[in-house]
């Protein structure tokens, strides 16, 4: 096997280096979009940075394995939520060495003496409601339908982009949504009651 003229290699290693700067370009345009989506998954805004910079460099890394003319988001996304997926692992994996109090059954305690009342009115909720409110109300949500919630619901993803960012099939996706409304769904109205 004969060795490359240098020519031959030096248009290789340029046009090499053109389709990375390219895809870093690409992938830099949708910034705000996974930092958007990141903030919804995470409680903070440091956990949201240290996400968005975690999946950056691991799609830098891998590049190579991206497809030229497929969907950069969603695939900027799939990493995003996989490296969200592994960081909720690590969290459940880490015990919780705290004893319980009175004050851990408050919101169960508050939701069973507000059964009876009233709900609120829309525009009274709206009012109660914050940003912060929101991405905190999300962030208690369990990961699984979190993420299909940003997903849908936040991100405009359909429900089959989702399904293949999340590797699942379309019809968990859609019961996933439902479930994951409706826990956001109580622990809006919790923080409305608050």
């Amino acid at each position: 096997m004969s060795e490359p003229e240098p020519s031959t290699e030096a248009r290789r290693i340029a046009a090499q280096a053109r389709n990375r700067v390219r895809f870093e370009e690409e992938a830099l345009e949708l910034a705000d979009q996974v930092y958007r989506v990141a903030r919804r998954l995470v409680g903070s805004r440091e956990e949201a940075e240290d996400l968005v910079q975690e999946a950056y460099a691991r799609a830098f890394r891998s590049w190579r394995s991206f497809t030229p003319g497929t969907n950069m988001r969603a695939w900027l996304f799939r990493i995003l939520t996989n490296l969200n997926v592994d960081r909720g692992r690590r969290i459940q994996r880490t015990p919780d060495m705290q004893p319980l109090e009175e004050s851990d059954y408050y919101l169960a305690n508050k939701l069973a003496s507000a059964a009876g009342e009233e709900v609120l009115e829309q525009e009274h909720v709206v009012e109660r409601l914050s940003q912060d409110s929101v991405v905190s109300a999300l962030s208690e949500i369990q990961p699984q339908f979190r993420d299909v919630v940003v997903l849908v619901d936040i991100g405009d993803f359909t429900y089959a982009d989702a399904a293949q960012i999340l590797d699942i099939p379309i019809g968990t996706v859609m019961s996933r949504l439902h479930r994951g409304r409706r826990a956001l769904k109580q622990k809006l109205a919790e923080e409305t009651m608050a």
